[in-house]
């Protein structure tokens, strides 16, 4: 094991936040192969999660699933909670990425382009995070502070970056610069945008809810995308809109689509997980 970890030097401690918070539980940073056995820890938590309840979740098994030892666990995080809030600060590094996709271009050539990618893109990164979301999401109700503060963080993220374009998009000559809007969905920009990310979240968490009942995934995306379109620029989206945007749609977007009517208890697992940092 002693090949995985190495001390700190003077390049290693220059990559600053990253390499601190990669750091084992003893102080070292890992190289390439300890970064590489740390991410299969977390894709094996994230896989159990998606399964099994995660008060139910022993190290022991996180390691048998990582095809490694308890031990090699240890040298990374203290306990399973430490690796879910490893795997839950990794959603609020997806959520910038997704602010960015709702600072996209709402003029009226592009403004429903723009909405969709970013209802498209808001369900794509629930999916991503579905299992810790739903664990998240618990703690949250059983008062754990940390979790709660993640989860706040993620979705605000995306909150202020919307309030910020519905206010450029639809501005109001009330009230002080930023904090007014002639929005049809409401005069506060925070209050139309945090409703907004509420439906997003609402939607995505139901999503193989309303499948089962026959409602398909590419309805529930043409329908929040109108909502947001509607809400950011006043404006109703073209009748063609569902029909460009089903000859838009890439080939995942159209594979995600597909019911799933089975039993899930945290969603579906990503195959490959980008390393969380």
């Amino acid at each position: 094991m002693a090949a995985e970890l190495s001390r700190p030097d003077a390049a290693v401690v220059a990559l600053g936040d990253y390499a601190q918070q990669v750091a084992t539980t003893d102080g070292r940073v890992p190289g390439e192969r300890g970064r590489q056995t740390r991410q299969r820890l977390l894709d094996a938590t994230v896989e159990l999660l998606t399964t099994t309840s995660w008060r139910s979740v022993k190290v022991t098994d996180i390691a048998r699933q990582a095809r490694t030892s308890p031990a090699t666990f240890y040298q990374y995080f203290g306990n399973v909670e430490q690796a879910i809030r490893v795997l839950a600060e990794g959603m609020v590094d997806q959520a910038a990425q997704l602010a960015e996709l709702v600072g996209g271009d709402w003029s009226e050539e592009a403004s429903w382009d723009t909405a969709l990618t970013v209802t498209e893109g808001f369900l794509s990164y629930w999916e991503d995070n579905r299992a810790v979301f739903r664990v998240v999401d618990l703690a949250t109700e059983e008062g754990d502070a940390q979790l709660q503060g993640i989860r706040v963080r993620a979705l605000n993220a995306v909150t202020v970056a919307l309030a910020q374009v519905i206010v450029a998009a639809s501005p109001s000559a009330q009230g002080s610069p930023g904090t007014q809007t002639c929005s049809p969905a409401g005069a506060d920009p925070m209050a139309v945008a945090g409703t907004l990310v509420a439906m997003f979240a609402s939607v995505s968490a139901h999503r193989y809810g309303f499948e089962f009942w026959g409602i398909r995934t590419g309805n529930l995306v043409d329908s929040q995308a109108r909502l947001l379109h509607w809400a950011v620029t006043g404006r109703p989206a073209a009748a063609s809109a569902s029909a460009s945007a089903s000859a838009s749609a890439s080939q995942a977007s159209r594979e995600s689509a597909r019911p799933r009517t089975g039993p899930v208890l945290g969603g579906a697992s990503a195959t490959s997980r980008r390393s969380v940092t």
